[in-house]
């Protein structure tokens, strides 16, 4: 067990460090382009390892996912990237889990539980902590609603996997979702944003740390890990904010104010109480009448 949460851990450490290879390596101004390459070319490396073609009614529902999942959420990650520290950007996706109960109540009447709505309200006072807060490195408007839509967008993703059942094993998964999402944002990344500049070294380094230990290693390490630790291994994904505010703070020299060190610590909290919980069964709206309930 320590040696499967060890090597699981890996694949949200090495997402912590996208945000720091991307603006230190990368063409920060083809935010676009950069995430349609990690998508594609991960999915490419991960379908190696697991040649499976599903049918195509999954390959259907494996293209709304890669769109909400890979093509929207890395789009938007890199935007809020290139204008936010790593640290904050990181932890303001960090409260996908968050956004997905709340979005389960909503869509699949999944009712949260009380510690979870409490989880809630203190994630969105850290949030507000994180961006309202005085700062040397107050973070732009866009680059904030660039990381809460990458979150909101890969959070409805997340509530139609649990909507609509699993299709296929974790890897087959993440590497259709990546080919796919990939394959959509590129044409748009494309014509949006045009080629990005020929790759110098440091460029190929980036591009090579993300795609293939960022994308393809991390993917395969984390849901590899999921299927065995189950869902308590959703813990494991806070070392992702954890090691960007790291990088960002002792690398990068990226000062925050108490106010937002207060904040990253809310967030992190919420997501620990949030999903330590067991989530309540969905509602029925049309419950039916049991025998007992009918002699009452």
């Amino acid at each position: 067990m320590l040696q499967t949460i060890l090597t699981s851990v890996l694949g949200p450490m090495l997402w912590g460090t996208s945000y720091v290879n991307f603006t230190e390596l990368l063409p920060v101004d083809h935010p676009f382009f950069v995430g349609a390459i990690r998508a594609l070319a991960g999915g490419l490396i991960l379908l190696a390892i697991n040649p499976r073609m599903p049918r195509p009614a999954v390959m259907a529902r494996y293209a709304v996912l890669g769109t909400l999942n890979m093509a929207l959420f890395f789009a938007l990650l890199f935007v809020a990237a290139a204008r936010m520290p790593g640290g904050l950007a990181a932890t303001l996706g960090a409260v996908q889990p968050l956004v997905v109960i709340a979005l389960s109540s909503l869509l699949i009447r999944r009712m949260p539980h009380p510690v979870q709505l409490a989880a809630g309200v203190a994630g969105v006072i850290g949030v507000g902590l994180l961006v309202l807060s005085p700062s040397e490195h107050k973070p732009d408007l866009i680059g904030v609603l660039a990381a809460i839509g990458g979150t909101c967008s890969m959070a409805v993703g997340t509530v139609l996997i649990d909507h609509w059942g699993r299709d296929g094993k974790p890897l087959e998964m993440a590497t259709w979702q990546l080919i796919l999402g990939g394959a959509i944002l590129l044409p748009v990344a494309w014509i949006k944003e045009g080629l990005p500049p020929v790759p110098d070294g440091p460029a190929l380094a980036g591009y090579a740390w993300l795609i293939l230990l960022g994308t393809a290693f991390a993917y395969y390490v984390w849901n590899r890990g999921i299927t065995r630790l189950g869902p308590s291994g959703a813990y494991l994904a806070l070392a992702s904010p954890v090691v960007a505010t790291l990088i960002g703070t002792i690398w990068m020299s990226e000062i925050f104010s108490i106010w937002q060190w207060i904040g990253i610590v809310l967030v992190l909290g919420a997501i620990i109480a949030g999903v330590s919980v067991k989530r309540r069964a969905p509602v029925d709206p049309n419950p039916v009448p049991t025998a007992a309930a009918g002699k009452a």
